[in-house]
C-alpha cells in the first residue's frame, strides 16, 4: 500500500490508513498494490472534471487498476471535502478519512453503490464494524 500525502493543511495518520486498507484487503481475501493519495479540492476537482465530467470537488475518487499484484488501483481523497463532511457529520477528520479510504477501496475492487442493490453498502458497514 502506497500512501501519498500531497496536502499539508491537516495532520493525518498514515499508518492508521495503511492498516485499515491492509485489514480490508485481508478480510476480503484480495491482494495487490493500492495507492491512496490525500490531496486538496483543486486537484480532486480537476480529476473529477477530467474523468467524470463533473467540474466540482468530491470527497473520494477511485481508479481501478489492472488487478492482481500489478495494482488494484488508486484512491484519491480530498482532505478539504473530508474535513467539511466530518464537521457536518460530527466526527473527527481522521474518522472521515478512514471511511472514505474504505469506501474508495471497495470502488477500486469493482463495487458500485449506485448499481448493486445495496451490496456495497452492506459490505462497507460490515468492514466498518470489523475494522473501525
Amino acid at each position: 500500500m502506497v500512501l501519498l500525502n500531497r496536502q499539508r493543511r491537516r495532520p493525518v495518520q498514515p499508518a492508521r490508513l495503511r492498516r485499515l486498507l491492509q485489514g480490508a484487503a485481508q478480510a476480503l481475501g484480495v491482494s495487490g498494490e493500492v495507492a491512496l493519495v490525500l490531496t486538496r479540492d483543486p486537484a480532486v476537482r480537476a480529476l473529477n472534471a477530467r474523468y467524470r465530467g463533473k467540474d466540482k470537488p468530491t470527497d473520494v475518487l477511485s481508479f481501478p487498476g489492472p488487478g492482481g499484484n500489478v495494482g488494484l488501483g488508486d484512491i484519491v481523497v480530498s482532505v478539504d471535502t473530508a474535513e467539511r463532511n466530518a464537521r457536518r457529520l460530527g466526527r473527527s477528520l481522521q474518522r472521515e478519512l478512514d471511511v472514505l479510504a474504505l469506501h474508495g477501496f471497495l470502488h477500486v475492487l469493482g463495487y458500485d453503490h449506485e448499481t448493486d442493490d445495496g451490496t456495497m453498502d452492506r459490505l462497507e458497514r460490515r468492514l466498518r464494524r470489523k475494522l473501525l
